[in-house]
């Protein structure tokens, strides 16, 4: 049985050590997500709490067909609005999320499907969607969307992929961004890792699969 004093005195090391194990886990393994809009739908939902599986991408192994999530690449989000940072809640919230307590709110990071890794030709025309010449089967699509209203013709440069919401009438992804400093393909070097599932909300919990759009 411990004594009252040992407990005290003890405290404060148990406080530390639980959260340099949190940030490994954060930094090395998994960091929880949630998800802010609806360009995911619906395989993710608005607020849902997910979380990302970062070991796989130690390697720079991603694979097309994957739920990733990354760092803006080039301003497809607009600027933060910082005007309540200054308050104590705030930068309690921060703390929290930073050791990996709190889900990240998203604000730098997006989440979107791989449909094209290094070397492959996408390609969008009249509604359909085309990876080397093959069309696409996408199931998770959102219902009564096409594979793109948006025609275009992309071939994914090596370190590079090219990204699209499930929601695609609602996902301002890697086709809107072709003008910027990326061409609209999104670096490995910015892919925090794979969604691995949703924890949160209990109705919604589930696992997040990868899924090929060629097979």
């Amino acid at each position: 049985m411990f004594r009252k004093g040992s407990l005290l005195r003890e405290l404060p090391i148990l406080i530390v050590v639980a959260l340099v194990v949190s940030l490994f886990i954060k930094s090395f393994l998994v960091q929880f997500f949630y998800i802010p809009s609806g360009s995911m739908e619906n395989t993710l939902q608005i607020n849902d709490r997910v979380a990302v599986n970062k070991l796989p991408f130690v390697s720079g192994k991603i694979n097309r067909g994957d739920v990733v999530v990354f760092r803006d690449p080039d301003s497809w989000l607009p600027e933060p609005d910082e005007s309540t940072n200054s308050t104590v809640v705030s930068k309690i919230k921060d703390g929290l999320v930073l050791v990996g307590v709190l889900p990240n709110p998203a604000k730098q990071y997006l989440v979107k499907r791989v449909i094209g890794v290094a070397g492959d030709n996408v390609v969008g025309k009249d509604g359909v969607v085309t990876i080397n010449g093959k069309k696409t089967t996408e199931p998770y699509i959102f219902a009564g969307n096409k594979a793109s209203e948006l025609d275009f013709n992309v071939t994914v440069p090596e370190g590079k992929i090219w990204v699209m919401g499930d929601h695609r009438g609602a996902s301002a992804d890697s086709r809107y961004h072709q003008d910027d400093v990326n061409n609209g393909f999104v670096p490995e070097s910015k892919v925090t890792g794979r969604v691995l599932g949703i924890i949160w909300p209990i109705k919604n919990v589930g696992t997040v699969p990868s899924q090929d759009p060629l097979k």
